[in-house]
């Protein structure tokens, strides 16, 4: 709740408004059955003057009651989209913060639900709280007390309405809270599922695994539509239940007047006025109950948002560290990591020293824990043990953008981002020419292919980079690599897809045009033996 009052108050000026034009509107919704039962008085009476002037101060009352209805819904769905889009970019902003480590205790999918339906719940609960919260206890309030005042004798009917409506909402939304939950956590593993489905399909398709994926969807999706359509069974019961408890309001309150009518006739004009009351308390009540269940779905939203704003990154970076330039030297000082959760080391106590423009091969099995070491050279992740150096310089006391700029780090699984060629390799330096893309992209072998293209480096990349073969992808990825002409460079198996004679002349073009680059090469094969 402290982080949604912290977004609130940005818009602390049109909340305000918004709560004055609620207020407005019902006080507007209140005055109109006392005119309607001086208007039936007059009707009566036969007292045609005072019908015609109570009448138009009704439909006065009934616009001003409409405009500001309109005025408080216009500034509610503002300052809900708001708080939204604020929350949304503040999450999406901690997100980037975020180490490896964390993004894997949270996982992708999860992580895009928080970002995308929790924070809709959120925009649900900020506009429905903005139209009723100053609503109910007003409505509630007014309705019984002048409902009270018309018709004294009935009160033990408004008492009763109260009660069981009350019983109702308790019972109803009582019993949906507990699947809200469960709601969202089957919502969190659809969109898991999906994802991996859609980022698999080729591995799904060749290995006939269609029935299986849709065996596993399947079961996850019924279990999110069994949750969801129990809510809707309390839901179909819960509005018939009231319409049942109000109209038997209804029918014992006319039962009863109708003695009273025979010895003040005036009782017909009380009684319209105070089946209104009756009306307007049950829909208070109805609506606090409402916004009670969406709250209960809301802060359970909220709470898994709040989770990710108050994750503390893994790593962090010394704020007084001031951004320098270092030489291209890598020293691990008995370095020792553990993945969280693993029982043993993937490195353990591991020491070396590479001075600045040498070029070390990493050859390895699988698992042997090349690309974690690859990984502690940027700081992706930290090491539990030990010291790893940079230009003489330890990685924690670094300033983030003196080591983004001195490392570069290509990994095997090229990823590319939807937009243009220069686009994404402009992720490797923010302000590159076309003539430093040219001359990375020769290093990568990507060129020839790029310079066949009609738009050359505007050539639409689409989603993950599907419109481009695997050697295609890891050429470019490598293009934006060496693109900011880093002091280190990292190559992570990232030659995997290429053809031997590609491979050996982007291992050339590494050695001539980057002479002054430390760079390692993670391999499973020696990338060093190829002949042709």
């Amino acid at each position: 709740m402290k982080i949604l009052l912290q977004h609130l108050k940005k818009y602390r000026v049109e909340t305000i408004f918004s709560t004055l034009f609620v207020a407005i509107m019902v006080v507007s919704q209140l005055w109109q059955p006392k005119l309607l039962q001086q208007v039936l008085d007059a009707i009566v009476k036969d007292k045609m003057d005072d019908i015609s002037s109570i009448g138009i101060l009704l439909i006065v009352i009934a616009v001003i009651g409409l405009i500001a209805g309109i005025l408080n819904t216009i500034l509610s769905a503002k300052i809900a989209q708001g708080v939204g889009a604020d929350i949304r970019e503040s999450s999406f902003r901690k997100v980037q913060s975020f180490s490896f480590s964390n993004i894997e205790r949270f996982s992708t999918g999860n992580l895009v639900v928080r970002q995308t339906n929790d924070i809709t719940q959120v925009q649900n609960l900020v506009m429905m709280s903005l139209q009723s919260l100053t609503r109910i206890p007003i409505m509630f309030i007014g309705s019984f007390i002048l409902a009270m005042i018309t018709l004294p004798a009935l009160w033990w009917v408004i008492i009763l309405l109260v009660v069981l409506v009350v019983l109702i909402v308790m019972l109803t939304f009582g019993a949906m809270g507990k699947h809200f939950a469960k709601i969202q956590m089957f919502l969190d593993k659809v969109n898991a599922i999906a994802k991996e489905n859609l980022a698999g399909m080729r591995v799904v398709k060749s290995f006939v695994q269609e029935d299986n994926e849709i065996g596993r969807f399947s079961k996850t999706s019924d279990s999110l539509t069994h949750h969801t359509i129990r809510v809707g069974i309390l839901f179909s019961v819960m509005i018939p239940a009231f319409m049942l408890v109000s109209n038997l309001a209804v029918v014992v309150s006319i039962y009863f007047v109708g003695d009273m009518v025979k010895d003040d006739p005036t009782v017909i004009g009380a009684i319209a006025s105070f089946m209104n009351y009756l009306m307007q308390i049950m829909m208070a009540i109805i609506i606090g109950g409402m916004m009670t269940m969406m709250a209960s779905r809301a802060f359970i939203s909220l709470g898994r948002i709040s989770e990710v704003l108050n994750t503390e990154p893994d790593i962090t970076y010394d704020p007084d560290a001031k951004e320098e330039e270092l030489t291209g030297s890598v020293e691990f000082k008995n370095v020792s990591f553990r993945y969280e959760g693993d029982d043993e080391d993937s490195l353990s106590d591991i020491s070396f020293k590479v001075a600045p423009g040498e070029m070390i091969g990493v050859v390895g099995a699988t698992g042997s824990g090349k690309s974690t070491l690859a990984q502690l050279i940027p700081r992706l992740y930290d090491p539990q043990e030990g010291e790893i150096l940079i230009g003489g310089k330890d990685l924690k006391h670094l300033n983030k953008n003196t080591l983004r700029n001195t490392v570069s780090l290509v990994l095997q699984r090229a990823i590319l981002f939807s937009g243009t060629i220069s686009d994404n390799l402009r992720h490797g330096k923010r302000n590159a020419s076309e003539q430093e893309m040219e001359h990375a992209t020769a290093i990568a072998q990507a060129k020839e292919f790029i310079e066949r293209q009609d738009k050359r480096y505007e050539a639409i990349v689409e989603e993950r980079g599907n419109n481009y073969s695997g050697g295609q992808k890891q050429r470019l990825s490598i293009s934006r690599g060496v693109i900011g002409n880093p002091k280190i460079l990292i190559l992570d198996d990232s030659t995997s897809a290429l053809d031997a004679k590609s491979e050996k002349l982007v291992k050339e073009a590494l050695g001539k045009e980057l002479q002054d680059t430390t760079t390692f090469i993670i391999a499973q094969k020696n990338f060093f033996c190829h002949s042709s």
